[in-house]
Formats: C-alpha cells, structure tokens, sequence
C-alpha cells in the first residue's frame, strides 16, 4: 500500500493545516506554502528530482563567489540525504521545515553537519571561519568580525581545549550551556529568514 504525499509530509513533522500557525515564536510552513513550494519545484524540476544547478536557480543562489558557492554545495549535500546525487520534493521541504521551525537540538545536529565541510565528524576553524563568511555573504550580514567570532566559538564550547576541532558532543553540550552564543550562533547563521524571504519573492543581494 502507497503512502499518500500527504501523509508523507505528516511523517516528517511538517504541517498541513490552511492557516499560518506560529509555534513557540516560529512560524511554520504550512500546507498553501508547501503547495507554493511544491508548484516551484515541480516547474523548475520537472523529473522530480533537483540537481545542484538547479537547487542554486530555485532559491535564487546563482553567481555567487568561490567561498560562498562552496557553502551552498554543502547545503545541498546535507539536504541529499540519501546521497544519490539529487534532492526530491519530500527532502527538500523537510529540510525547509527543519530550518524555518524545527526544535533547538535538531537545529544543531543540522547545523552540525552543515558546518562539517569534509563530513570527517568534527569542525575545525577554517570550516567554521568558512561557513560564517559565506552565510554572512548570502544574508547580507557584516556586523561580526568571522575571526573573532570563530575564536570566540572555540574558546567557550571546546571543551578538549585542543583548539583545533569541535566534535559533535562538544558543539551541542556547549551551545545548550551558554544561552548567549546560542543566540548569537543562530541568529548568524539560522537562514530561515533568507529562505523565507525567497519563498515571499524578494531577492536577496549576493
């Protein structure tokens, strides 16, 4: 027996209620945006199926330079979550959904692996320098400086104190911790307002 679309999108936490629901100060997509973003990609993607080329065309990430370029060849690796080289509809919006209104422990987990550029289970600093500069590039943003903010990253959640790499434990422990850099870490690099500034229409200065 097929599982209807629908039920599909319900297993993976995402809503289909008609109305715009906000839940603990998040807004959630909901079912007319999912349609919104379901119509997008079926037209640019035709096959079901989004290459890289054109994950870039739909979220209006094209002409980008070498840095940030590399930062959205991880996004779309850590979207394609079965690893076969392309993004469907259903691990596309369950990306979006865990980005825009997923909990805080499921963010960092995402943010975790986003921010593991070589997927060897550890950020060093030149990944995480990497990664704010590019997001910073993508959103607009200029008002850290990447090198302290990485050093400041370092000194408060690296627990091993070797100053070369964050494991896993190390990067969620810590950030649950210091409430401060949780909100700074999500406020820089959280791109939900980015995506949701997309999805509105409104192009964003690359």
């Amino acid at each position: 027996m097929k599982t209807s679309p629908k039920r599909k999108l319900l297993s993976l936490g995402i809503p289909m209620g008609g109305k715009e629901s906000v839940a603990r100060g998040q807004t959630v997509i909901t079912a007319v945006q999912t349609h919104v973003w379901f119509r997008r990609f079926m037209t640019e993607c035709p096959s079901g199926l989004q290459t890289l080329h054109e994950f870039k065309a739909l979220l209006g990430l094209q002409g980008l330079n070498q840095r940030v370029n590399q930062y959205v060849d991880q996004l779309f690796n850590v979207f394609d979550k079965n690893k076969d080289g392309f993004i469907d509809f259903l691990e596309f919006i369950a990306a979006l959904n865990l980005v825009i209104q997923g909990k805080m422990d499921q963010k960092l987990k995402w943010y975790f692996k986003l921010y593991d550029a070589d997927g060897n289970g550890s950020i060093d600093r030149k990944e995480l320098l990497n990664i704010f500069m590019a997001i910073q590039a993508i959103n607009g943003q200029n008002t850290l400086n990447a090198q302290e903010f990485t050093n400041l990253v370092f000194k408060k959640i690296d627990v091993n104190n070797d100053g070369k790499s964050l494991t896993l434990e190390e990067f969620i422990s810590g950030l649950e911790k210091d409430q401060n850099l949780l909100e700074m870490i999500t406020k820089s690099f959280d791109l939900s307002h980015v995506l949701k500034a997309i999805q509105n229409g409104r192009k964003q200065d690359t």
